[in-house]
């Protein structure tokens, strides 16, 4: 009776615990569902500023494509998502002298339109520093358009265990010299499933219309940053959405522009000329498939290094580096200048890249 006894409680105790864990598991799962980001596959963006200039053809537009890793992804870092073990910045003073030494080069360049990629506004990672704030305010809305898209947004990621990424809310932003008339977040294909798609990016294209002087056309400017983690299929499904926008747009004859992060190097980069990783190999687009379009990187050096581990202190000859940094235009637009900006990742994880360009009249 005794022996009876105790299998009940021991039972009992085993239920009790089974259900503390089916209900914190649960709950968590209701939480990361209300707080992921919600999205619509076309969503109008909020363009804020006063800049009046118009684009005129033939003359020249400077164009600056930065992934900022979120002030935190410095040469002293490494990263769980990408084969490392950090997820956060080293502190929120070094996160803050990241996003200010970038914010110093871009002044330095004085491009007409900067491309953003990685913003955060309210993440664990970057302690929570508004980053978009703070570039907001390096280039005001006396002198600068600006629009900001959200493609990352997670109540909670409780990941790496050692150091949990925890909240997150970041995105992409475009800022504009010139007049834009018309800011648009589309929504790309999301390559996950239930549940791990709440703890994912959604990524998105950012697009901004600009007027032209003396022309029914628009310069249609696309900020990008396409999926890393899947498979490889997550990420030929954006490009292939990413393309069709940009054959529709030339159809109706506009000038279109399309840069950022393309986790994807372009068949026209000489990208073997940099050591990889054995482990990972970085999907090429056939650049010959689109031939209405110009796919350009300049590989002169590379565009971003492998978070696997520290950058600083590491053999620089032999260190993994990727050329997934770059633009692609339409045909009636004239390439000037393209430059990769060395700056030896001292901030983030990425090179600048630099696109001047003119209209074909």
């Amino acid at each position: 009776m005794k022996k009876h006894k105790i299998l009940k409680r021991i039972l009992i105790s085993l239920g009790v615990i089974i259900g503390v864990i089916v209900l914190f598991v649960g709950g968590a799962l209701v939480f990361a569902t209300v707080t992921t980001l919600k999205v619509e596959d076309t969503e109008a963006m909020e363009v804020k500023g006063q800049a009046s200039a118009k684009i005129e053809t033939d003359k020249e537009i400077n164009i600056l494509t930065w992934n900022t890793g979120y002030g935190a992804l410095d040469e002293r870092q490494d990263c769980y998502w990408d084969g490392g073990k950090g997820s956060i910045g080293e502190s929120e003073e070094v996160v803050r002298e990241n996003l200010d030494a970038m914010i110093n080069k871009i002044k330095e360049v004085d491009p007409d339109v900067i491309f953003l990629q990685e913003l955060d506004l309210d993440s664990k990672r970057s302690y929570f520093v508004d980053e978009l704030k703070l570039f907001s305010e390096a280039f005001p809305e006396d002198k600068y358009d600006n629009s900001y898209a959200c493609n990352f947004k997670a109540g909670y990621i409780p990941i790496p265990l050692s150091d949990m990424t925890g909240r997150v809310e970041a995105g992409i932003a475009v800022f504009s010299k010139y007049d834009v008339e018309e800011a648009t977040r589309i929504q790309l294909p999301i390559p996950f499933s239930w549940p791990m798609k709440l703890f994912n990016l959604k990524r998105c294209l950012l697009i901004n219309r600009l007027p032209i002087e003396g022309s029914d056309k628009e310069l249609v400017l696309i900020n990008l940053h396409l999926e890393a983690y899947d498979d490889g299929e997550g990420k030929a499904k954006q490009l292939a959405m990413l393309m069709d926008i940009m054959k529709e747009e030339t159809k109706k004859g506009n000038y279109v522009i399309a840069g950022g992060d393309f986790n994807q190097t372009f068949s026209t980069t000489n990208y073997e000329k940099y050591p990889k990783r054995d482990d990972y190999v970085c999907p090429v687009v056939d650049a010959s498939l689109y031939p209405d379009f110009s796919f350009v990187m300049d590989d002169t050096y590379p565009t971003c290094r492998s978070l696997i581990r520290a950058y600083v202190g590491e053999d620089k000859e032999t260190f993994p580096y990727y050329m997934i940094d770059g633009f692609v235009v339409s045909n009636n637009v004239e390439i000037q200048k393209l430059e990769t900006i060395n700056l030896e990742f001292k901030n983030t994880d990425h090179n600048p890249v630099n696109l001047v360009v003119t209209l074909k009249g």
